[in-house]
């Protein structure tokens, strides 16, 4: 029985070899039945590494650029959040046209960093990473850690005990999961020797210094301080978190450009 002529579309990770100083081999996946003579078959590929780094990007400006606006409008007073502490990010972006602004960057940044961890798994066991159940949690992790911060995003700005609760715990599962998702990639990245030892030392340095801010966002109120200095440290606390998020997001890009991750599409025309 003859078949009708169809077009299909498959997307593959390319089959790439980099030079003997970096042999980083990533396999071909399966992409159904193969051609037949009569077919046609279209590929395309392009470089993955720009995902990361907007990844990283957009959550590095959305804060900044919302800070910047609240301060020319008068919402919230002029420092430097990191040292200062003197607003939260979500205190900086909460009102009027900084508000919007955020959340215009704040939830595609969300599915980037989505997109990113699914890839990430799949990245790692190309590159011959040992299979095991902390790198199928990645993704797992990753998609949490995305919908939460898509949570936190979505309630910024409304009132309310029920939205004040979305807010704060999509902000704790967002910065769990992404703490966590960044101590196994991180792991796995030393252990096959990936990238060069200042990298991997900052990318230990990054996911280990996250539970450690999280730890005195947490302990901040049990401290022998007012509550003034209380609620600075932990306002600063948010603002070096959001940082070492962004800078894993850069270095991941760089790991993937280096390795020459990409992804391939193929379209295959089959003529009558």
């Amino acid at each position: 029985m003859p078949r009708d002529t169809s077009e299909c579309d498959d997307a593959a990770i390319d089959r790439i070899a980099t030079a003997a100083s970096c042999p980083w081999n990533l396999s071909t996946v399966p992409t159904g039945t193969s051609a037949s003579p009569a077919s046609s078959r279209v590929r395309r590929s392009w470089p993955t590494w720009p995902l990361p780094l907007l990844a990283g990007l957009l959550p590095l400006v959305a804060p900044v650029l919302a800070y910047s606006l609240s301060v020319r409008l008068g919402i919230v007073e002029a420092c430097n959040p990191f040292l200062d502490g003197c607003t939260s990010i979500s205190r900086a972006a909460r009102q009027a046209l900084p508000n919007y602004l955020f959340r215009a960057l704040l939830l595609p940044a969300a599915a980037l960093q989505a997109f990113c961890w699914l890839l990430c798994g799949a990245w790692l066991r190309e590159l011959r990473a040992t299979p095991s159940r902390k790198l199928r949690a990645v993704p797992v992790l990753g998609l949490a850690a995305a919908a939460f911060l898509v949570l936190y995003g979505t309630f910024l700005g409304t009132e309310g005990p029920e939205y004040r609760w979305m807010r704060r715990y999509g902000v704790v599962v967002y910065f769990g999961g992404t703490c966590l998702s960044m101590l196994l990639v991180s792991d796995a990245v030393r252990r096959l020797a990936l990238a060069p030892r200042r990298l991997v030392s900052a990318l230990v340095v990054f996911a280990i210094a996250l539970p450690l801010l999280g730890l005195a966002n947490a302990f901040a109120p049990v401290f022998d301080l007012s509550d003034a200095r209380k609620a600075a440290l932990q306002n600063s606390t948010e603002w070096w978190g959001g940082l070492l998020f962004t800078l894993f997001f850069f270095s991941l890009a760089w790991l993937w450009r280096a390795s020459a991750f990409r992804l391939r599409f193929s379209t295959q025309v089959r003529d009558g």
